[in-house]
């Protein structure tokens, strides 16, 4: 960023009932990103927020800062506290945000988003446990449960607490690039990239005792994505039927065999086409398509962009 460039401001909004950890994702996550991101909380009165925990928490803004902002962070709140947030106080601190800011949810945070109207006719998701929930109260959402966040034009909601986390890595990302999106994951000590449409940690029936993982098989896999890696390679690695693999892989990961694989190599490509010169053919070769032309329809169904487009915007100056 030139010294000339003003950091985005993003300014969180912190209801009765937050949860300090999710509170404090954006400012943690954001700031550590050299500056691009200027992080300031408000509450929709000015005055102190009860947090879900033990103690209150005191922001240096009322609603009035939402008015500068260029994206907008509803942090999460404790699902026994979700009536308590939808206030016409915190509708109306929601109308301060300028039309063309971006928005964003943690978590619960999604119903107070929809209940000021700001979801509606839009794709978004929330915890799975308060999906029914969500549902009956916001029908003209298109809740989308099994995924860890949705980027919808200028809205972005998410999942559970750590999804927060991926969901503003995924802001980096888009903003300027892996190389930094990938340093800031470094400094907070998390995972790089967990793709958006990566299945929640939903409440599953316990694995029987010695049930074999298809983890180390998963990391195999990803040191050979430019090989063919056919299921029945897949299930031989793990010493598993094709029928057994493929059920429990689905258990673990959310996703076909078939389905993960090409979400990794979208991934891959994805890096290669921001951090190095290769040709699209020779990037596609790589990452396990066969042809430059697999690769641009894979990439296109996944982020609706070509590569030539994808790396003109995330190999521009920033």
């Amino acid at each position: 960023m030139s010294h000339t460039e003003r950091p985005e401001r993003v300014v969180v909004l912190a209801l009765d009932g937050v949860y300090p950890f999710e509170l404090g994702i954006p400012s943690r996550v954001l700031g550590a990103a050299d500056g691009r991101y200027e992080v300031l909380t408000c509450t929709v009165d000015g005055r102190p927020v009860r947090t879900e925990a033990d103690f209150t928490v005191t922001a240096e803004h009322g609603p009035e800062i939402l008015a500068t902002a260029d994206t907008v962070v509803v942090a999460a709140v404790a699902p026994s506290r979700i009536t308590d947030a939808l206030t016409e106080e915190a509708t109306a601190a929601l109308a301060r945000v300028p039309s063309g800011a971006r928005l964003l949810s943690i978590c619960t945070g999604a119903f107070v988003l929809a209940a000021a109207g700001l979801l509606d006719g839009r794709r978004a998701t929330t915890h799975w446990q308060l999906t029914d929930v969500f549902r009956r109260m916001f029908p003209r959402v298109t809740l989308d449960p099994d995924v860890l966040f949705v980027h919808d034009g200028r809205v972005l909601t998410s999942a559970g607490a750590a999804s927060g986390v991926d969901v503003c890595l995924h802001l980096i990302r888009e903003d300027h690039g892996s190389a930094l999106a990938n340093a800031v994951a470094r400094r907070c000590v998390v995972p790089p990239f967990r793709d958006g449409g990566q299945a929640q940690y939903i409440e599953q029936p316990v694995p029987r005792v010695g049930a074999a993982s298809t983890a180390a098989t998963r990391a195999w896999a990803l040191e050979r994505l430019d090989e063919s890696l056919t299921l029945a390679a897949l299930a031989a690695h793990a010493g598993m039927s094709l029928r057994t693999f493929a059920r429990r892989f689905d258990d673990e990961v959310g996703l076909s065999p078939g389905r993960w694989l090409i979400q990794q190599r979208v991934a891959r490509a994805r890096h290669l086409l921001e951090a190095s010169d290769l040709p699209v053919d020779q990037i596609a070769g790589r990452v396990g398509f066969a042809t430059g032309a697999s690769l641009r329809q894979h990439l296109h169904a996944a982020i609706g962009v070509s590569p030539q487009a994808y790396r003109r915007t995330f190999r521009a100056p920033h």
